[in-house]
């Protein structure tokens, strides 16, 4: 089957990002299918010209690169709304070119529904949707739409997309929920396909792991790294304060945190106000995916932290799996389905959501579970077996599933 699969923000293992698509289109290939990318040129190294560009991964895979500026969240509202237009507009056109049997196109932004919507009505071609944010709950919840009318347009995209795809594939029962309770006529046609632990990539030679930073080399610190994005939902200033608070009572706690984002340069700033700057608390810049896996080796804890707005615990954060993948404890801060996990298995730490809630004992009790290693090895040895719930292998037959429901 040939399959054309929209994804905006499209990553390679070779750069920084979640390379969930990436991942799977090659797992369909491995089946005899032939996947055909819309993207753009944000998180794709190479020298490209104005309009598309096309790169063939292999003789099965190939980007249709739409050139286009970095984008990250330190745009203007303007400047996203631009951005998602621009590929809206070439993406409708170019995909009415494109002969396949099946489209997938994966949020966010929502605005990628719409190509699908067309090939579908004009292409006569079936599409599946896939739901990585609620969108527009999310952004909704967090304040960054407000218009009145903006948002009655989004929740009617939202409906048509939802209504006019042959199935929907949501990345946390959570957000399968969400769904559900505006659309509840759906529920027969989502399935939860969570983001993905992939396993073989987190197995790390040693020829890797000489090449970590030097901030992972100090083996007497309890070290938890957080690689990701540097932006408001991510509310890394929770971090800078709990390193704050942590200090005078255990400096042997350090957070090391990767990345890039609107709001990188603010937690710089705030960590060195407070004092943790390179003590306690290390900000470093973003590492290709194939970097992470010597990385996590030297870590003692993973981590992903979401702003106390009870919409964005629905997550499926990558972080979250790669942590799994790499064999090591997840420290968050929020409820929800992977709070829910984390207890359930035992496979990390839930910290209090708001910090200016938390108390001493709060604090003292996390420093207890830092030196816990009896709990912690149990805690690597049920994270390592608890990712392979959420293999590349296990979301792959998934899928393949929902695709064989689809003649060719």
């Amino acid at each position: 089957m040939k399959i054309i699969y929209i994804h905006q923000y499209f990553t390679l293992p070779e750069t920084s990002g979640n390379t969930r698509s990436y991942d799977l289109a090659m797992s369909f290939v491995k089946q005899g299918h032939r996947v055909e990318f819309l993207t753009t040129s944000c998180n794709i190294k190479g020298d490209f010209h104005d309009g598309w560009n096309i790169l063939p991964l292999n003789e099965n895979i190939t980007l249709n690169v739409l050139k286009t500026r970095k984008y990250d969240n330190s745009l203007s509202t303007f400047q996203r709304i631009k951005f998602f237009f621009h590929f809206l507009w070439f993406s409708s056109v170019k995909i009415l070119n494109i002969p396949a049997e099946l489209v997938i196109a994966t949020s966010t932004p929502l605005t990628v529904g719409i190509p699908a919507l067309i090939k579908s009505w004009f292409g006569k071609t079936p599409f599946i949707f896939e739901v990585r944010d609620v969108w527009p709950e999310a952004v909704i919840a967090i304040g960054a739409i407000k218009n009145s009318m903006v948002i009655k347009s989004l929740e009617l995209l939202e409906g048509i997309i939802y209504k006019n795809s042959k199935h929907i594939v949501a990345l946390s029962t959570d957000m399968k929920k969400s769904i559900v309770h505006r659309y509840p006529e759906l529920e027969k046609n989502i399935t939860v396909i969570e983001n993905l632990s992939v396993i073989n990539r987190f197995t790390v030679s040693e020829s890797k792991i000489n090449g970590v930073p030097v901030q992972f080399k100090k083996n007497n610190k309890f070290k938890i790294v957080y690689a990701g994005a540097f932006g408001k939902v991510n509310a890394l200033e929770y971090v800078v304060e709990l390193a704050f608070l942590l200090l005078p009572l255990e400096p042997n706690i350090t957070f090391i945190l990767i990345g890039n984002g609107a709001e990188k340069n603010n937690v710089i700033e705030r960590a060195k106000r407070l004092g943790v700057f390179d003590k306690n608390l290390f900000i470093l810049d973003p590492v290709s995916k194939n970097d992470l896996p010597p990385i996590y080796s030297h870590t003692e804890m993973g981590s992903s932290f979401v702003a106390p707005i009870k919409e964005l615990w629905s997550n499926s954060a990558n972080k979250f799996f790669d942590t799994l993948a790499a064999g090591k404890p997840i420290l968050i801060n929020y409820e929800g389905w992977q709070s829910e996990v984390i207890k359930n298995a035992n496979v990390g730490y839930v910290l209090p959501y708001d910090l200016k809630n938390i108390t001493k004992e709060d604090l003292l009790s996390f420093i207890h579970y830092t030196r816990n290693t009896p709990l912690q090895i149990e805690q690597r040895l049920n994270a390592k077996k608890l990712s392979r719930r959420y293999s590349l292998e296990t979301a792959s037959e998934k899928y393949l599933n929902i695709i064989e429901l689809f003649p060719t």
